[in-house]
């Protein structure tokens, strides 16, 4: 990849990254923690006070998609201005991602849903600007929670 510069997501966690790292690698196929960097011994640096043994810097690969991660403390925290999309080749495995990832049932909406570290995820199907093409999709879609497929087809057929 000479002169392109890599483009990775990272996840800025109060004190969960390693959790959510083994959480993830046990959803995702083809997925596997790289490495773990810890921030040093509080003993040697006051400025890591609490931090002994928590993610300095995490990589790891969700289904072939690189990421990093930190424990960095409360001072930020994730909102729906970001997401994953998860594009699924059926409702199957819209149901099985749905079932690992949804944790938070009043910020589901849409096939958005949100994980217990409060990451949000679009679980959708591969085929999704197929089945939103008619303003009754579009409507069903509106009202749905977990995209369900067959629901959006039949708003189709009227």
């Amino acid at each position: 990849m000479s002169g392109i510069a890599a483009i990775q997501p990272c996840l800025w966690f109060d004190d969960q990254a390693r959790e959510a790292m083994e959480y993830y690698v046990d959803v995702f196929p083809d997925s596997r923690i790289v490495s773990i960097d810890e921030y040093p011994d509080e003993k040697l640096d006051e400025h890591f006070s609490g931090m002994s043994g928590k993610v300095l810097n995490g990589r790891f690969t969700l289904n072939g998609v690189d990421f990093v991660c930190l424990d960095g403390g409360p001072m930020f925290r994730f909102n729906e201005a970001i997401s994953f999309v998860v594009t699924c080749a059926d409702q199957a495995e819209i149901d099985r991602y749905w079932s690992r990832l949804s944790h938070v049932p009043e910020s589901e909406q849409c096939g958005w849903c949100k994980d217990r570290f409060g990451v949000s995820w679009q679980i959708i199907p591969k085929n999704m600007d197929e089945l939103v093409r008619r303003p009754e999709q579009v409507q069903v879609m509106m009202h749905q929670k977990k995209i369900v497929i067959q629901e959006l087809v039949d708003a189709a057929a009227g």
